[in-house]
């Protein structure tokens, strides 16, 4: 089960946070704060899995943008570093080469994409198209 689903800049800003399991939100600024000091601080020769608290944190760099997830121990690794790659994907199909502005400015866009592929914490959808024209027929109720 994702635990949660953040993105969040080098300079350690979170443009977008998904939580999944209930938190108090001093402890997700914790979370925040330590996950981004663990992935930007490690090599990239290493793993994009880290050990964290009773998780594990699954990670990917993208330009100048970390997006992680929290997983469960006994959840397969693998299969959500691809759903990670994939979210970027649908974002640059989506936007049209992305960056750091279109998730600032069209937020509730990202957040919409995020709930086409994510649900309650576990992988809902996997298809790129299905995906895209979802949000097709969605982007005509956001602004």
């Amino acid at each position: 089960m994702i635990r949660f689903f953040l993105i969040q800049n080098r300079q350690g800003r979170t443009r977008l946070s998904k939580w999944y399991i209930p938190y108090e939100e001093d402890e997700q600024h914790k979370v925040e704060a330590e996950v981004h000091s663990l992935v930007t601080t490690r090599s990239p020769r290493f793993t994009n899995f880290v050990e964290y608290r009773t998780f594990k944190v699954i990670y990917r760099r993208y330009a100048g943008l970390f997006f992680t997830m929290g997983i469960d121990e006994d959840d397969n690794e693998l299969a959500h570093l691809e759903a990670i790659h994939l979210f970027v994907e649908v974002l640059d199909k989506f936007f049209g080469n992305v960056c750091e502005l279109d998730l600032v400015f069209n937020f509730l866009k990202v957040y919409a994409i995020v709930d086409e592929m994510f649900l309650a914490g576990e992988i809902q959808e996997t298809g790129k198209e299905v995906i895209l024209a979802q949000m097709r027929d969605l982007e005509q109720f956001l602004p």
